[in-house]
């Protein structure tokens, strides 16, 4: 597949939908930690359910800059761009 910012944001945001339990809308600049609530396992586990989906290894380093889920499909474009 051919992955476009578009279709990893869609792929993201579903990915996203078991750790938005209130349901809130999500748009590039959510912030994961406000307003998902989320913590370093959630986090954790969200990173290992993308690098499945996609098939890709998201550096522990490259995480703590992500805070919105832009950055996070900016992560995710940038280490499908290295294969």
């Amino acid at each position: 597949m051919q992955w476009t910012a578009d279709t990893v944001q869609t792929e993201v945001v579903q990915l996203l939908e078991p750790f938005n339990p209130k349901g809130i809308e999500l748009t590039p600049e959510t912030d994961l930690s406000a307003d998902l609530y989320m913590d370093s396992v959630a986090a954790m586990n969200l990173v290992m359910e993308i690098e499945d989906r996609f098939e890709i290894d998201i550096p522990i380093s490259l995480l703590p800059d992500v805070n919105s889920l832009q950055d996070l499909v900016d992560v995710v474009l940038a280490q499908l761009s290295k294969d």
